[in-house]
């Protein structure tokens, strides 16, 4: 291994924690923990606990569920599109974005369960599942989206796996060991090349017709009730288009953190932020057309139900956080990412964190107005049943879902080369063959 060698794999070979990685861990684990307890409280004492009631009976949890499946979209594009490119620029994002693929539908298959009242019979979803069902759809095809989410990251690991083995051998013996044995005897031989190759680019081409079907299950669910506010043929394609927004949002600001933090200003450039931003744009652009598409049909329909859901949204009790989504989620990001300056790193690393912001709350004002807004006019029960905002169980229970899936970013972010050091290194050599040659 000569001195370019060696330098690369210093740059880009995983660190121990600083002291600030140490108290933003410590502070996941906390919340996660106060999110167990308030969970267990819930089991023992029944959803009387949260808000959710005979109407409002999916709530903050489905909201945060839907969150997650559409994040996890990210994977999907990135990682499918950018693989089958070819495009060298994409080689610094693309383990990134697998990391928060797989942390992102990790914990939408824990969000749904935590919204059962009775997680024991998850079982009997298996067992006594029916295909007529839209439910049944989901538990088939988010197993099977973590499975190739899984498989996409880790193959492409192998070499680096081999790679840290040889690195920590005299500096850390038991990392060396682990990774050795993650690395499952990689030698870098043109067979296992040829292997690894072929599998990553079936599983790259696997995962991209995948994730478009789970987010358009996870449509159909809400469709196939025909609720005003739901009823809606364009909510497949809707779905679709707001999870590349959330999706896109959430690789930009890890992106942005990862670089800061392990200062890989040299390898994730202005150049990455600049095409990041240009996705995005488009994203949100395709985004606001449906978005616009969903609510001007129905004005202009006039049917009574459909203007009483426009009117809490545009005018009533959500027009602030309607608009807020919209112009904070939408409008904004596309003027400002439109320009160069827009995207730099730090503009983009706050439009970022204001589209994944606003993503959470679309997704809330997608379950929850409309479930309050049933087929007949809510009577005979008590006041507190016509509204709906979580309880505190239920937004300690969600913080800690959302925490959960940033420890799992920071823990492979930790131990996980997420800048390929193999294909980097490769790259750097045909990049300098190339300059001889012309010279």
């Amino acid at each position: 291994m000569n001195n370019y060698d060696a330098s690369l794999i210093n740059d880009l070979a995983p660190r121990k924690f600083t002291k600030r990685g140490v108290i933003w861990t410590s502070f996941l684990v906390i919340l996660i923990i106060l999110g167990i307890i308030a969970y267990a409280d819930q089991l023992i004492k029944g959803q009387v606990v949260t808000s959710m009631r005979d109407y409002a009976l999916w709530g903050i949890y489905i909201s945060n569920f839907v969150f997650f499946v559409a994040t996890s979209f990210v994977g999907s594009v990135a990682v499918a599109i950018l693989r089958l490119s070819k495009k060298s620029w994409r080689t610094p994002l693309v383990r990134i974005a697998e990391i928060i693929t797989f942390a992102s539908i990790s914990m939408a298959g824990i969000t749904i369960m935590i919204d059962m009242a009775r997680p024991d019979r998850l079982l009997y979803l298996f067992i006594y599942g029916r295909l007529q069902s839209p439910i049944i759809w989901d538990v088939i095809i988010i197993p099977t989206f973590l499975a190739i989410s899984f498989l996409l990251l880790y193959y492409p690991l192998l070499p680096d796996f081999a790679i840290l083995k040889n690195h920590f051998k005299e500096k850390n013996s038991t990392l060396s060991k682990w990774y050795g044995r993650l690395s499952l005897n990689w030698s870098g031989s043109e067979v296992q090349k040829a292997v690894q190759s072929r599998a990553i680019k079936i599983l790259a081409v696997l995962i991209l017709p995948v994730g478009i079907v789970l987010q358009t299950i996870d449509a159909w669910l809400f469709s196939t009730t025909y609720r005003i506010g739901w009823d809606s043929t364009n909510f497949g394609p809707y779905f679709i288009a707001g999870a590349f927004v959330a999706g896109m949002g959430a690789l930009i600001a890890v992106v942005y953190v990862v670089r800061r933090v392990r200062n890989l200003e040299n390898y994730i450039t202005d150049l990455h932020f600049d095409k990041l931003g240009k996705l995005l744009v488009l994203a949100c652009l395709i985004y606001l057309y449906f978005n616009i598409n969903e609510y001007l049909i129905p004005f202009f329909t006039a049917k009574k139900g459909e203007m009483t859901h426009l009117d809490v949204l545009f005018t009533g009790h959500y027009a602030p956080l309607f608009w807020f989504v919209t112009i904070g989620g939408l409008i904004i990001p596309i003027i400002v990412l439109m320009f160069k300056k827009g995207r730099k790193p730090f503009p983009m690393f706050i439009i970022a964190l204001l589209v994944v912001v606003a993503s959470w709350w679309k997704r809330y004002l997608i379950v929850t107005p409309t479930l309050l807004h049933p087929f007949l006019p809510i009577q005979g029960v008590p006041e507190s049943w016509h509204h709906y905002f979580p309880s505190l169980h239920e937004w300690i229970i969600t913080t800690a879902t959302l925490a959960m899936a940033l420890l799992i970013i920071t823990l492979l972010v930790r131990y996980l080369p997420v800048i390929p050091i193999e294909r980097t290194a490769e790259e750097r050599e045909l990049l300098k063959n190339n300059k001889n040659i012309e010279s």
